[in-house]
Order: structure tokens, then C-alpha cells, then sequence
């Protein structure tokens, strides 16, 4: 029993010993105050934590804004975040230079993309049927079978629209008379009716 106390103490004595008070520093923040090692890193947001892939990601940025193919595939390593942190909205921002700068896969992913919409992003038929006749006139099938979707969803739209538009008519003076309150002010305050 004395050895494992003897032995308890002088791990203890050990441990502290390990970290004298010059090895460490005291830092405090909203959460506390902690002990920490003189020789740890802080975080620096500026620093690059892998610059290989920031070299690479610029090279093909660079690319990219020269060649529409290279804008394509770039737009391909967003939306899958390979290579890259995944972010659609930069995945559409270079699929759509792509598409303007004549990238027929990239016609029928935009029609895709707008046809069925992309996270946040709603879906726009309107838009759909732009890219998905572009790829259609060069023949694409799947672009044909996407583009009837399309213009029935954009009727479909347009009638849901007139529709709303009709009863925001009829029903606008609703809000100035049908509805009464319950509550009432008077020189003493409010009052329930």
C-alpha cells in the first residue's frame, strides 16, 4: 500500500514538474481562464490551412474563366464539393458562365437545375425551358423529355398565378371590413369587446 502512495506522489511531483510555469500560459476568454502550453497555435483565420488545394482551386479558377469546358467541370466540383468545399451557389454561378459560353452538358444540367430546383432555390420553369430548348435543338433526348416537363409546369405556374391575382382582387377589401378587432383603445387603455 506505501509503494503505490510513494509511487501516487511521485507522479504526481512528475506531472507537475513536466509543466513549469514558463512552459505555460494563462489565457482568458468569454469562457475562462485555462492554462495552456507556450508553444500551441492560435487560431489565425487568414492562415491557410491547405494551401496545395488553394493553389490548385486557383489554377483551375483561372482556367475555368478562359475555358467554358473548364468552367463546367469546375461548376461539377461545387455542387459535389470534390476538390473544393462544396457550395451550389458558386456550382451555378459557373455552370450558368458555361451555358453562356456554349457548353451543351452544361445546357441540360441548367435546365435540370431550374426544372427541379437546387436546395434554397425554387424551381423556375420559365428559365428551365430557356436552357432546356438550347439543348434540345442539338438533339439532346433527355433536354426534349425535360422541356415538356417544363412548359407544363410554366402553364401550371401561370395558372396558379392568375388565379391568385383573381382572389387578391376579390378578396382585397376583406381586410378593411370583414375583419373587426377584438381589441380597442378608450382614455383608460385598451379594452377586450
Amino acid at each position: 500500500m506505501m509503494r503505490f502512495l510513494l509511487f501516487g506522489l511521485l507522479l504526481m511531483v512528475g506531472a507537475a514538474s513536466a509543466q513549469t510555469p514558463e512552459s505555460t500560459i494563462r489565457i482568458c476568454d468569454n469562457t475562462g481562464c485555462s492554462d495552456r502550453p507556450r508553444d500551441s497555435a492560435t487560431f489565425d483565420p487568414l492562415r491557410d490551412d491547405n494551401p496545395e488545394e488553394t493553389r490548385r482551386l486557383a489554377a483551375l479558377t483561372d482556367i475555368a474563366s478562359k475555358d467554358p469546358r473548364a468552367a463546367y467541370d469546375l461548376a461539377l466540383r461545387y455542387f459535389r464539393g470534390d476538390g473544393v468545399r462544396r457550395d451550389s451557389y458558386q456550382g451555378l454561378q459557373w455552370m450558368r458562365d458555361a451555358g453562356e459560353r456554349g457548353v451543351p452538358a452544361a445546357w441540360l444540367a441548367l435546365g435540370r437545375l431550374y426544372l427541379m430546383g437546387l436546395e434554397e432555390m425554387g424551381s423556375d420553369p420559365a428559365e428551365a425551358e430557356k436552357w432546356l430548348s438550347l439543348a434540345a435543338e442539338r438533339g439532346n433526348k433527355e433536354a426534349r423529355k425535360l422541356l415538356s416537363q417544363a412548359r407544363t409546369a410554366q402553364k401550371s405556374e401561370q395558372e396558379a398565378y392568375q388565379q391568385r391575382e383573381a382572389d387578391r382582387k376579390a378578396w382585397s377589401g376583406w381586410w378593411g371590413s370583414a375583419y373587426t378587432y377584438h381589441w380597442f383603445w378608450s382614455p383608460n387603455g385598451w379594452y377586450y369587446r
